[in-house]
């Protein structure tokens, strides 16, 4: 009885410093997951008290005649349609050639490129120009458009300017989605006969269709929320152009006039009225690519 009493008690403070650590490991774990869900509520909350705020503050300002008409001192009426159209125009001009300029850059970098070092330098060059403020983009834009290549403010040096500013995001936002693409796709595909090209062309670029999508919302993002780099390029002007006229125009986008309007003007409503319609064009842009990438992913 007592040689029973003496091993139940060796296995008791055998299982003793066992049943510590497993509730110590059960402690840290619900403590962390806890940490985890407190720092994304908190971030929910911020995001949503940033939107509440901009709304609360610019929703009753949002008028038809504020959205559907130009600023005019004469009449003494303030409207930002001017401002939603150059913006669309600089997207529009952005894409039109940063993103065939990124998708090649990232083809050559993963399908072609053999040199590691040339490589590494152009990825290094990308890194660099991400982290370049965007007011030396302006300054840049403005030197090199603007005054060597004759150009007039408007929305063709400011859609340029920007180009510089979104394609190190594209390169390496495409590049990576390329370098995800299994190496047994390319291998089927020039085992059945198909070329190189042929290869990226029909397997390569369908398969990283949602990275070229990522890259295409993130810098239309970037460029709807730019406004430094265009006080140089694009200028100041609030006046209706069609999009030939406005190319070589001064004409302010949406990020500019809410400058113009907070802090030359006072008008503080209306620069909430157009962060409220910042939001609405981001979100509309943002959905119609992501649905044209699944249209064209069906097509396909």
């Amino acid at each position: 009885m007592q040689t029973l009493t003496v091993s139940r008690t060796l296995e008791l403070s055998k299982n003793m410093p066992n049943a510590w650590f497993r509730l110590r490991r059960r402690i840290w774990n619900h403590g962390m997951l806890a940490i985890m869900y407190f720092t994304a509520l908190m971030v929910t909350l911020l995001l949503a008290g940033l939107i509440g705020f901009i709304c609360f503050r610019g929703v009753p300002f949002l008028t038809l005649e504020l959205l559907t008409s130009a600023s005019s001192y004469l009449q003494g009426t303030i409207g930002i349609l001017p401002n939603l159209l150059n913006t669309l125009y600089i997207i529009g001009i952005a894409l039109g050639f940063a993103l065939p300029i990124g998708v090649g850059a990232a083809v050559y970098l993963t399908e072609y490129a053999e040199h590691p070092r040339i490589i590494s330098v152009i990825e290094l060059a990308a890194e660099t120009l991400a982290g370049i403020p965007s007011i030396i983009f302006g300054l840049v834009g403005m030197l090199l458009f603007t005054q060597l290549m004759g150009l007039k403010q408007g929305v063709l040096a400011g859609g340029l300017t920007l180009v510089m500013l979104i394609l190190p995001i594209l390169l390496r936002t495409i590049q990576e989605s390329l370098r995800e693409v299994p190496n047994a796709y390319r291998e089927g595909a020039l085992a059945l006969g198909a070329g190189k090209w042929n290869t990226i062309r029909t397997v390569v670029l369908p398969s990283a269709k949602e990275g070229i999508i990522c890259g295409c919302v993130l810098a239309i993002g970037r460029v709807v929320g730019e406004s430094a780099a265009l006080l140089f390029t694009a200028g100041f002007g609030l006046k209706l152009n069609d999009f030939f006229t406005a190319l070589e125009s001064s004409s302010a986008t949406l990020t500019v006039a809410l400058y113009i309007y907070a802090s030359e003007q006072g008008e503080i409503d209306v620069a909430f009225a157009i962060a409220v319609v910042l939001l609405v064009v981001t979100l509309a842009l943002n959905i119609a690519v992501m649905l044209l990438g699944k249209l064209s992913g069906r097509k396909a």
